[in-house]
C-alpha cells in the first residue's frame, strides 16, 4: 500500500469511527499528542471531546463522505476529506447539504493534526440557509 494510499485509509476509518460515534476506536488512528482545532478556532483535545462538541450542537449529526485528496510532504501526507453533513438540530429540525472540509495531517501510520471547518455556525445563525428548514 502506497503512503498516500494508506494516509487515506487511517483517514477514512477515522471518520467512519467518528459517525458511529466511537470515540474510543477514532481514538486508535491518532497520535496522542494530536492537534484538533474545529471552526471557530475550537481546540479539541480528543475524538472524545469532538463526539461531547458534537452532541451539545447537533441532536445528531453524519458525514455525507465525499472526495478525498492529497498531498504528500517531506515527513507527513495531508488528506483532505470534503463532503456534506446531514442530520438533526437539538429542537429536531433535520438539515441536510451542509459543507464540510476536514484537513487531516498524517505521520507515521497516524493522524497528528486535523482541521475542521463547516456551515453549521452559519446555518444556526441564519435558519434559512438550511436546505430542510
Amino acid at each position: 500500500m502506497s503512503v498516500k494510499d494508506e494516509a487515506v485509509t487511517i483517514v477514512s476509518n477515522f471518520l467512519e469511527a467518528s459517525m458511529t460515534p466511537d470515540p474510543e476506536l477514532a481514538a486508535t488512528f491518532m497520535a496522542p499528542d494530536v492537534k484538533i482545532t474545529f471552526t471557530g478556532g475550537r481546540e479539541m483535545a480528543d475524538p472524545q471531546a469532538i463526539t461531547a462538541f458534537n452532541k451539545g450542537r447537533y441532536a445528531w449529526v453524519k458525514k455525507a463522505l465525499g472526495t478525498f485528496d492529497w498531498t504528500e510532504h517531506e515527513d507527513h501526507t495531508v488528506v483532505y476529506s470534503n463532503g456534506t453533513l446531514y442530520g438533526e438540530w437539538p429542537d429536531g429540525r433535520p438539515f441536510s447539504g451542509n459543507r464540510y472540509l476536514d484537513r487531516f495531517e498524517v505521520r507515521n501510520g497516524r493522524i497528528v493534526r486535523m482541521d475542521v471547518w463547516n456551515d453549521s455556525a452559519e446555518w444556526i445563525l441564519s435558519p434559512e440557509l438550511n436546505r430542510q428548514a
